[in-house]
């Protein structure tokens, strides 16, 4: 009899399978009600007292071989499950991926930036911390000039000459003064200023300003890289300069795009004019040249600048600049299909 359960024992560790039914079957066989082991339990009672011992050890031990098998089948079985359900089935639907969204003062700096290096312009960057050298001085501004008021200005209390940059012509200015003509640059970026925050202005904004500097640039060529911007940019192509003052170009010019008046939002954006100011442009003033070490009897050049702000609002028609910071994700959701 113990032989014949050293036999089942051997038999029993070598088993295996790849079903869950043929696992059970051994189960049952082995543990169940009516298996083997009931019969050796029932066997016991007739076993020679001096074989009680060995022949009660042996059955343990077929026991415990049987259930181990058991749990090691079925947790190999398990196992395999997982895998091909994860790996193995090609008809299994994919995890869904979110997709995210540019931005929309991304979206529209990234036009401008393609629109204007499509003839020539590469893109120059510099800090927002800026001196009053480089915001304000170098860009025909001195101290004490009154054209500094048409700018509220956030200075550094410790430090007065140290500022939050107004403009991105500080960047200019610091790109001039490294780089020899010809230069044919925008410079997009962040500036502060100190303004009442409401749905159409901010205390912090985005701009892009441009500049062009070599030997015989006139106002000719402003308007003609203006027209193909605009155009590119808008789908118009008609537009108007308007005199105007800036302290850092001369003669300077308000620029101004015909959006039409199909709709009631033209109205209200074009206050029933049907025209849309969109920036400000030049010839740069001699002085800054000469400030930036560029001989101004030689060299010529304009300059120009705009809003991102203002142009992703017009493009999106968004109704309120706050939204733009206020990082609301179902706003941001809006932009999910745009490039």
């Amino acid at each position: 009899m113990i032989d014949k359960i050293k036999e089942l024992i051997a038999e029993a560790e070598a088993y295996t399978t790849q079903s869950k039914e043929d696992v059970e079957a051994f189960r049952i066989k082995y543990l169940g009600k009516k298996g083997l082991l009931n019969d050796f339990f029932a066997e016991f009672k007739n076993v020679a007292n001096d074989q009680k011992k060995d022949f009660g050890q042996i059955v343990n031990k077929l026991k415990k071989t049987a259930e181990d098998k058991v749990a090691s089948l079925k947790k190999e079985l398990e196992n395999k499950e997982d895998d091909k359900g994860v790996f193995g089935d090609l008809s299994r639907q994919g995890e869904p991926i979110e997709i995210g969204a540019r931005h929309p003062i991304s979206l529209v700096k990234n036009q401008i930036i393609d629109i204007f290096s499509r003839i020539g312009f590469n893109v120059s960057e510099g800090p927002e911390i800026e001196d009053d050298w480089h915001n304000f001085t170098a860009l025909n501004l001195p101290e004490h000039h009154p054209a500094r008021d048409m700018q509220d200005t956030f200075f550094i209390q410790t430090n007065p000459d140290i500022l939050l940059r107004t403009h991105t012509s500080s960047v200019q200015v610091r790109y001039m003064e490294n780089n020899t003509p010809p230069i044919r640059t925008i410079s997009p970026g962040r500036v502060y200023r100190n303004e009442a925050i409401s749905a159409r202005s901010h205390c912090f904004f985005h701009q892009v300003e441009g500049l062009y500097i070599d030997k015989d640039v006139s106002f000719a060529d402003l308007k003609q890289t203006l027209q193909y911007f605009t155009t590119e940019l808008f789908g118009k192509s008609k537009i108007r300069l308007r005199p105007s003052y800036f302290p850092f170009t001369e003669p300077s010019a308000e620029v101004d795009v015909y959006w039409g008046l199909e709709t009631e939002t033209d109205y209200k954006m074009t206050k029933g004019t049907g025209w849309l100011e969109i920036m400000g442009c030049g010839m740069v003033d001699p002085n800054v040249l000469e400030n930036c070490g560029i001989d101004s009897k030689e060299y010529t050049g304009f300059a120009f600048g705009m809003g991102i702000d203002r142009i992703a609002l017009l493009l999106h028609q968004i109704s309120d600049i706050r939204l733009l910071s206020e990082n609301d994700v179902r706003f941001l959701e809006q932009f999910k299909s745009a490039l």
